[in-house]
């Protein structure tokens, strides 16, 4: 049974809201105003690559975090309505190091259909199974919301960079 990693049991916009906070720091420092900017910037800090790849993926799934030993790719769905915001949701996985299946775990010599549909089969009955992914989501998907106005926030008013610091030093 897979665990998630979350410090906490509980939903907690503090904990989701400081790690926006770090995240944007982070992007900060390297005056990275994109989202892909921005995970590249995180997969700096952390010193283990984060790739992002396009690949059709099962029924309902719009992403997922893989896990390598050497590396994490982020797979989004092939025409995606909104390719930023779950981008932004598996980068959340990724800040909060939500536990995920292994890749060697989850593929197997087959075709890319056939992949997909056992990965999106797995992810449901782990969720079914033990319901410990219920948390690991939501901070995913809260994080996305959070990071996604803040950056649409700084990239409207100017340089993003500079009005990131003006945010921090207010608070």
């Amino acid at each position: 049974m897979s665990e998630s990693r979350t410090r906490s049991n509980s939903r907690s916009y503090r904990r989701v809201a400081a790690a926006v906070d770090a995240v944007c720091a982070i992007a900060a420092d390297s005056d990275a105003t994109t989202l892909e900017e921005v995970v590249a910037s995180i997969a700096g800090e952390r010193k283990r690559e984060i790739e992002i790849a396009s690949a059709r993926l099962g029924p309902g799934v719009c992403g997922q975090r893989r896990f390598y030993p050497d590396r994490d790719v982020i797979v989004l769905a092939t025409a995606l309505p909104s390719r930023e915001h779950i981008l932004a949701h598996e980068l959340g996985h990724i800040v909060f190091d939500h536990e995920g299946a292994p890749a060697s775990e989850v593929t197997l010599e087959a075709s890319d259909d056939l992949i997909a549909y056992m990965l999106s089969q797995r992810s449901h009955q782990q969720i079914v199974d033990d319901g410990a992914d219920e948390l690991a989501e939501w901070e995913a998907e809260t994080f996305a919301a959070m990071l996604m106005t803040r950056l649409r926030v700084f990239n409207s008013r100017g340089a993003g960079v500079s009005v990131l610091r003006f945010d921090e030093a207010l608070g």
